[in-house]
């Protein structure tokens, strides 16, 4: 046989699977970061979207309670007012 011949088998015997498998292992690696890092972000974005349903929450009891206190035709609105300035704001 040829030594080139002989070469390229080693090649592909030899040489072309280690390397594919370490391109594989490589690969899988980064998809298994790349999944982590996709749950992650999921999570941020569950927890950022039950913050803006609180918050839209909050601000829906406000907008109620305002709305009370303009339709009623009590003498005590101011007072009212004030007790909702000391009201905590999230």
């Amino acid at each position: 046989m040829n030594e080139d011949v002989i070469l390229a088998l080693v090649f592909m015997v030899i040489v072309l699977p280690i390397v594919l498998g370490i391109g594989s292992d490589i690969y899988k690696r980064r998809l298994a970061f790349r999944e982590r890092e996709l749950e992650l972000l999921s999570k941020q974005t569950a927890e950022k979207a039950a913050q803006y349903a609180a918050q839209a929450e909050r601000l829906e009891q406000r907008v109620r309670v305002l709305e009370r206190i303009a339709t009623e035709n009590n003498s005590d609105l101011a007072l009212q007012i004030e007790n909702l300035r000391d009201v905590k704001v999230n």
